[in-house]
């Protein structure tokens, strides 16, 4: 096969290319390419003028410059001025854009925005259509017909409680009504009138949530609920503090908003779980500093009748409680009767099993005796019911939901079961209604509906509506003594 070679030859300034080719047909004979190699060579050895100088006429041919590029309005137009001696010179000049392309462009800039137009005016009709609904949403409720019910607090005896406290924009029922609970209980102990901090209950209560959550990586609720027997769990660990030396309140604020403080915290674990950053005390030092900024730091020492505490001094001394005096109570089928269980809501993350689970009849009975001896219960359930009449203060069963009658063990089962029944709400029960032919109670609540009746931050409450809807009740262990002795695995 021959092979074909090609030489360059660039001489600056000026350039002339030249080749050989191996192939004799297309090449003339030795003596004629010695000829014109010869002249080649001569010519390559002049001075670049001389070339420019080769004409046909023997003039020098003139350069013709390329076109002007188009230039933008009131920019000089670029002018092609070579160098004398022939080189190429770097320059710069305007950009010069496609006309086409640019039309293509504008034409999809105009069809993205009339689509993006198109879009924030359907979503702007759901969002007013979502407004409407919401304001227009009704709630089921029944009418009182012919029941008899009470009108006023004088009618019920009532223990010792301090005031009710609106909970606000928190989820936090089962504080504002197992402190309050509490509170009661030190009133009866020790004479005592303490006002307990709800707040540092619940900062404290997210510290062991997001420990648990990241103990079980990922695979536990964290939330605002939770359930009355937290502070039994909690204050033996952390202690308890009055509300004056911690109230959760930051930057001037008089309520309660832990709609944020809550967004936070799941976005922080939320984050933790999708990066299996899964160190416990480190994770806790950034849920703290969260909460320090929502609520405030905790203190670590403070002044209360002139005396400094901790937390945990201030427990044993003040309060007098001693945490493992105190039982929640429940009546379920779905475990056997005296036996401690674990109540199978989400607000029980801690998988506690420290519910004793009694038949109905003696549960209500034993709820029953303990009002009738002046104690107060804290009790957990579902209060988002027709029976409930806010302006009225009022929760009772309406006969189309059950007649009283019909109300039991399997009443109340099939409620639970087929969720119904919830455990949505945490309230103290404080008295019990003096002449009445039907059983009739009375609790404080720190929910804002409890706000909109007569008596600002009550509800009165049928016995019926305890027996079916009701889930747990908490309280000193000496009310279920008898039951206790009947159990087959108690502490």
């Amino acid at each position: 096969m021959k092979r074909l070679i090609v030489l360059l030859v660039i001489s600056m300034p000026g350039a002339v290319i030249f080749g050989a080719c191996c192939q004799k047909k297309c090449c003339p004979d030795k003596s004629q390419k010695s000829e014109k190699k010869a002249s080649i060579l001569k010519t390559s050895e002049n001075p670049p003028e001389s070339i420019e100088k080769k004409g046909t006429n023997g003039a020098a041919p003139k350069k013709t410059p390329p076109a002007p590029y188009n230039t933008p309005s009131g920019a000089a137009p670029f002018v092609y001025t070579p160098e004398k001696n022939g080189a190429n010179t770097a320059v710069y000049i305007p950009n010069k854009k496609d006309p086409v392309l640019k039309e293509m462009t504008e034409a999809r800039k105009k069809d993205h925005q009339d689509r993006d137009k198109a879009t924030a005016a359907i979503t702007e009709r759901h969002k007013k259509e979502k407004k409407l609904r919401k304001e227009q949403r009704q709630r089921l409720q029944a009418d009182l017909g012919s029941i008899p019910y009470p009108k006023s607090l004088a009618e019920f005896t009532t223990a010792f409680h301090n005031p009710p406290v609106p909970q606000f924009y928190t989820g936090t029922c089962w504080s504002f009504a197992a402190t309050s609970y509490f509170e009661s209980e030190i009133h009866r102990l020790t004479k005592k009138t303490v006002k307990l901090s709800e707040m540092w209950t619940v900062y404290h209560n997210y510290l062991e949530k997001a420990r648990r959550y990241i103990r079980e990586r990922g695979n536990s609720l964290v939330d605002e609920g939770d359930e009355p027997n937290a502070p039994v769990h909690l204050w033996k660990t952390y202690g308890v503090v009055p509300a004056e030396a911690y109230t959760g309140l930051t930057n001037g604020k008089k309520r309660h908003d832990h709609r944020d403080l809550v967004k936070e915290i799941k976005a922080y674990l939320a984050f933790v779980k999708n990066n299996s950053l899964w160190d416990e005390e480190w994770n806790l030092r950034h849920v703290a500093l969260i909460l320090d900024k929502h609520l405030g730091k905790p203190p670590v020492t403070f002044t209360y009748g002139k005396k400094n505490y901790t937390a945990r001094s201030f427990h044993k001394e003040v309060t007098g409680l001693n945490m493992d005096d105190y039982v929640s109570v429940v009546s379920t089928t779905s475990s056997p009767f005296y036996t401690l269980m674990a109540l199978d809501v989400p607000d029980n993350w801690r998988k506690s099993k420290d519910y004793y689970n009694v038949p109905l009849d003696q549960w209500f009975s034993s709820l029953q005796k303990a009002m009738a001896g002046g104690n107060t219960v804290v009790i957990g359930g579902d209060v988002s019911e027709p029976g409930r009449i806010a302006e009225l203060d009022l929760f009772f069963v309406p006969t189309f939901d059950i007649p009283s009658a019909l109300i039991n063990q399997s009443s109340r089962e099939f409620r639970i079961a087929n969720h119904t029944t919830t455990d949505d709400h945490g309230i103290h029960l404080v008295g019990v209604a003096k002449n009445s032919p039907t059983p009739w109670f009375v609790f404080k609540d720190s929910g804002r509906s409890s706000r909109w009746g007569k008596h600002k931050g009550y509800y009165f409450v049928s016995g019926d509506y305890l027996r079916l809807k009701i889930l747990t009740w908490l309280g000193h262990r000496s009310l279920v003594k008898e039951l206790l002795t009947k159990a087959q695995n108690t502490k």
